[in-house]
């Protein structure tokens, strides 16, 4: 949404001290040492690729639309060239109505963000594709989005946003995405600027038992798509080939949900002993959840389990013997859920018998 800085409306309010005028190319240096953290985050500061547009009522030959250019300049009539990097709105706008005020008496000077320059920042921890990205919406929860959302294992309730100073410093703010999703309310739209390093933090242990994740999966921060792998051998009728493949399911999905797009066959299958086994990033080894289809199927909501990006369905009674003796006989933890994954490929590849 456009921002306004008019006289009469000041958009932000600065310090209660008075501070001395510095020269323009100083003005966000000393700002960002005075302002409250929170309120420098809350500060959008024009730069080269902003566009803006100046009115002055009683004087329209002084209204004027322009873009920031690589310097920060515009130019204004009978004004001249002005330099705006750095300054906020109300700051830009004052800056113009002193200018002005130099050709016409009490001029009473509008001004307005009509497009905001392109932002890049980078999005590291549990997020699909940490990296570097240009956002054309400049806020928190576009950047969510933009790196394929949070997954399984993040922690909404603590995202840090860090943003480097010109003059070295760090300003760092937490964000909780987590309790307005809990509670109904909006997501907040952390406005964010060039450079800004997004940071989202994984679920510790110890905070699964106030987080509800499958809230968080069924939301529009988190990663639209989970991948399931199952290793079914009830498919299709009697001398059917044994399957061993992955599934691509809506983030939220349920266990029955993945049995039914399996195609699991029940006159095959035990349904009533199915096992989810999952990677555990804590201890690196992998859990296992052993699950009654029957139960689920009747109504059960404690056996139709949500399910979490990389789980693996084992179906055949077997087939789960064989794999735990593996997991047993595996001593090692799993390096990360790559190692976690390519252990099953393996067994399904050098054990015919499996299958």
């Amino acid at each position: 949404m456009p921002i306004y800085a008019q006289d009469s409306a000041p958009l932000e309010t600065e310090s209660p001290e008075p501070t001395p005028q510095p020269e323009a190319g100083s003005w966000p240096r000393i700002l960002q040492r005075i302002m409250p953290q929170g309120s420098a985050f809350e500060t959008y500061r024009l730069g080269p690729g902003d566009g803006i547009a100046v009115e002055v009522p009683r004087f329209t030959d002084l209204n004027v639309q322009a873009t920031l250019d690589l310097q920060g300049n515009i130019t204004l009539p009978l004004a001249g060239t002005v330099n705006l990097s750095g300054l906020t709105p109300d700051q830009a706008r004052d800056t113009i109505s002193n200018l002005y005020n130099q050709y016409v008496v009490e001029p009473q000077v509008s001004l307005t963000l009509t497009t905001q320059r392109p932002v890049e920042v980078t999005i590291v921890g549990a997020v699909p594709r940490p990296g570097v990205y240009p956002l054309t919406e400049p806020n928190l929860s576009a950047a969510l989005v933009t790196a394929g959302g949070a997954t399984t294992l993040a922690d909404l309730r603590t995202v840090q946003i860090r943003r480097p100073l010109s003059n070295g410093e760090v300003l760092e703010q937490t964000v909780d995405l987590f309790t307005p999703l809990q509670q109904g309310d909006s997501i907040p739209q952390v406005r964010l600027q060039n450079g800004d390093v997004v940071a989202v933090p994984q679920l510790s242990p110890t905070g699964l038992a106030e987080y509800d994740r499958n809230l968080v999966a069924i939301s529009t921060l988190a990663e639209p798509e989970i991948t399931v792998r199952i290793m079914n051998r009830a498919t299709g009728g009697r001398g059917t080939e044994a399957r061993f493949g992955a599934m691509t399911l809506p983030n939220g999905s349920y266990f029955l949900d993945a049995l039914a797009e399996a195609g699991v066959n029940p006159d095959l299958a035990a349904y009533h002993r199915i096992a989810v086994i999952r990677f555990n990033p804590e201890t690196g080894s992998a859990d296992t959840v052993i699950v009654d289809a029957h139960a689920a199927i009747n109504g059960d909501p404690t056996q139709n389990i949500p399910l979490q990006h990389n789980d693996v369905l084992v179906v055949d009674r077997n087939t789960l013997a064989r794999i735990t003796n593996a997991l047993n006989t595996f001593t090692q933890p799993f390096k990360d859920v790559l190692g976690f994954l390519l252990f099953f490929d393996s067994l399904a590849e050098t054990t015919s018998e499996l299958f």
